[in-house]
């Protein structure tokens, strides 16, 4: 639990000398244009910017990195609302009903929901690492490669559910991704399907290929039909609107609390993140929600379950930071860096020692989920203004935007070309009806699958079911997720029954 004596020391360090704030507003405009820009990563915009706080101290330091996380996570929902560009991995599930929603001319709510999730979310992430950070680590380390192939199993099971009118479709489309994904050197070091092309060593460039199958593939779609809003008085941007929206999110608590306390968990785990954190928690959302037809057509609990996982999974991430001395991503990485810049580990001894720094850090992160709701409010105008581009320049300028994040992730022409040919295959997709997520979900945790069933079938000498058995961890996780997938249909068949009994 909490030490008082150390919690009111972090309060004097947070509001005695208000310098480490100095820099936490500029942090969060900083995360929001990175994350709303397809390819610009949160952690790129962190590494960008990790030289400024050599001058810092240490808290300083943290405070503003960790500004610039924070607003990256709810920046890449933006596009993803908008324009159906999810700016980092982390906000693909946003889309799947933002976007819809954005064709609606309820683009305005849209944003109002996704800013409202991820204040809430990140809000009882951090809440929940103030608390547990001890039990928490306590829990991580005992994490493995068996354990981590039920949780992406989950993610997976998706690919199932994205396609209402044909589920063939569906698993097909996955299926595809899941292929893609196994291009590259493997886990075991084997080449494969590279026709002798070294920029494919490392398999397909997953950012990339999704900013082509999402962003381009649905402007290429743009000339051919009207799939934006062209009335003006839908594309305006409406901050009373936003705030209805925003208080529509409270009317959906249920999915509120579950996307928050998945991504925590999920984001918890070192190399998972927020984007496996976002997936998961959306497929929940769908498979208990009453209507599930309705998701995937603009329906308001898709983006509440997507936001609010992905930005309490920021909290989840820090605890392996703080308590392990592990990064658990790329933007924790770059944290890391800060800690060894200012002669810090992180680690039990950090939290035993320095646990006055280390409530600080959590508090000030807690501050600067409240400052994101005013600074994000007022910076949604800014954003949301490219509802109001007329097609004839967005597309264009936004295909070069596109092409210039392929080129920035990669360094090589290799990544403006990943996007221009998964951009055809995102089009040809669209237009037979094969549901383009499906595709970059098997894509982004294919590789992740296959490296955990390798590793566990090493650890387990080639017995993984027998291993199953010794890991209570790993098997209470398969048996929730069985009774999940299995009983959620089951649960509404019932109730149906029930219904039309009476």
């Amino acid at each position: 639990m909490i030490d008082q004596l150390a919690f009111s020391q972090a309060l004097d360090l947070l509001f005695t000398d208000f310098a480490p704030w100095m820099w936490v507003i500029p942090g969060l405009l900083i995360g929001l244009i990175f994350g709303s820009i397809p390819g610009l990563q949160i952690s790129m915009a962190m590494a960008v910017f990790l030289p400024i706080t050599f001058g810092m101290d240490f808290l300083q330091a943290m405070l503003f990195l960790t500004a610039i996380f924070t607003g990256g996570a709810y920046g890449g929902g933006v596009t993803a609302i908008l324009m159906n560009i999810p700016g980092s991995s982390s906000s693909i599930a946003t889309a799947f009903d933002g976007y819809p929603m954005a064709r609606q001319g309820k683009h305005n709510e849209a944003l109002g929901l996704g800013l409202a999730a991820s204040v809430v979310g990140a809000f009882i992430g951090y809440v929940l690492l103030l608390l547990l950070i001890d039990p928490l680590a306590a829990f991580v380390l005992k994490i493995g490669p068996i354990e981590m192939v039920v949780v992406v199993l989950w993610g997976l099971t998706l690919i199932a559910t994205l396609n209402d009118s044909s589920l063939p479709k569906g698993l097909i489309a996955g299926f595809l991704g899941l292929i893609l994904s196994q291009i590259g050197m493997s886990t075991t070091g084997i080449m494969r399907t590279t026709v002798g092309n070294p920029h494919l060593l490392d398999g397909i460039p997953v950012v990339p290929a999704m900013i082509g199958i999402f962003a381009a593939s649905e402007l290429l779609r743009l000339r051919s039909g009207s799939y934006l809003v062209q009335d003006k008085t839908q594309r305006d941007i409406s901050i009373k609107k936003i705030l209805k929206g925003g208080a529509e999110t409270f009317r959906h608590p249920g999915v509120l609390i579950r996307g928050s306390l998945i991504g925590a968990l999920i984001g918890a785990i070192p190399g998972v993140g927020s984007s496996v954190a976002n997936l998961v928690s959306y497929g929940e959302a769908r498979r208990t929600s009453k209507t599930p037809e309705a998701f995937g057509k603009g329906a308001p609990d898709g983006v509440i379950a997507a936001e609010s996982a992905n930005s309490s999974s920021e909290g989840g991430s820090m605890t392996a930071l703080l308590a392990l001395g592990i990064p658990g991503g790329a933007a924790t990485a770059v944290l890391l860096a800060a800690f060894s810049f200012h002669n810090i580990i992180g680690g039990p001894s950090f939290i035993r020692n320095q646990t006055e720094i280390v409530y600080s850090i959590i508090l000030g992160n807690i501050g600067q989920v409240v400052l994101l709701a005013v600074i994000g409010l007022l910076m949604l105008r800014v954003l949301g203004m490219v509802v109001r581009v007329p097609l004839s320049y967005l597309v264009p300028s936004v295909l070069a935007m596109c092409a210039w994040g392929g080129y920035g992730i990669t360094g090589t022409i290799a990544g403006p070309l990943t996007v221009a040919a998964f951009a055809g295959l995102g089009w040809l997709m669209r237009c037979n009806d094969y549901p383009v997520a499906a595709a970059v979900i098997g894509l982004l945790l294919g590789r992740m699958m296959e490296g955990e069933l390798v590793r566990t079938l090493q650890i387990s000498g080639g017995e993984p079911f027998r291993y199953l058995l010794e890991r209570p961890i790993a098997l209470i996780l398969f048996i929730i997720m069985l009774l999940v997938l299995g009983g959620a249909p089951l649960l509404k068949a019932l109730g149906k029954r029930k219904k039309n009994a009476t």
